[in-house]
């Protein structure tokens, strides 16, 4: 079974996923299928993807969906717990990861406002379990004004991105960046069109020497 067959399905709710998405699932999220796991998905809309995923990771998977909107609770079923309130509130995310543990798996998929997306990422990344990953969805708006966005601007999230990969490679700048609790535990950074994929890890020491035929 593959994500995109069941989301082309019209046995589920109402979902709205861009079609070159689901390769992106399927290449960092296959390896929790059929294992306990929790997911936080923030903006379910309709719900469907609440359902696609509790199809997909199958009968372990611990399903939390985050919204504003109070109508969503009726989407609640077996192994989907939802939740109302503001991705912006870090009061809130906190009582979520009180109460259903640390997330394997986040997905933002809420308002897009860049303040938000910063906002939710700084409480959240740090709590996400070790070998997790965290999505944030619909980038794009991050280039659009209505968003809090725009080509350069600081304080977006794509921006952050940028000095994310600095922060990946900080013992490689001569002082220039320093480690952090990102850099520390960020084993990999995806960019896709709209969508960025970060993987949990752990930092480890790298070999002194050259195994095998040094580069050059």
């Amino acid at each position: 079974m593959s994500l995109f067959s069941e989301f082309l399905k019209d046995d589920h709710r109402r979902t709205g996923k861009w079609v070159h998405y689901f390769p992106i699932y399927e290449r960092h999220l296959s390896r929790f299928r059929n294992r306990y796991s929790t997911l936080f998905e923030i903006g379910i809309a309709g719900g469907g993807s609440l359902q696609l995923w509790k199809r997909y990771f199958g009968p372990f998977v611990r399903i939390v969906g985050i919204d504003v909107d109070p109508q969503c609770k009726a989407i609640e079923e077996d192994q989907i717990q939802v939740r109302i309130g503001r991705q912006d509130d870090t009061a809130f995310l906190g009582e979520l990861v009180a109460e259903f543990g640390v997330p394997d798996i986040v997905i933002d998929d809420g308002s897009h406002v860049q303040d938000h997306v910063n906002t939710t990422f700084d409480f959240m990344y740090p709590k996400v379990a070790k070998n997790g990953v965290y999505i944030v969805e619909d980038l794009h708006t991050a280039y659009w004004e209505t968003f809090g966005g725009g080509l350069g601007r600081d304080g977006t999230f794509i921006e952050r991105v940028k000095s994310f990969i600095d922060q990946i490679n900080w013992q490689h700048t001569g002082g220039a960046v320093s480690a952090s609790d990102f850099s520390d535990r960020t084993a990999s950074l995806h960019v896709y069109d709209s969508v960025i994929v970060l993987e949990v890890g752990e930092r480890r020491a790298k070999y002194d020497r050259w195994i095998g035929h040094a580069p050059g």
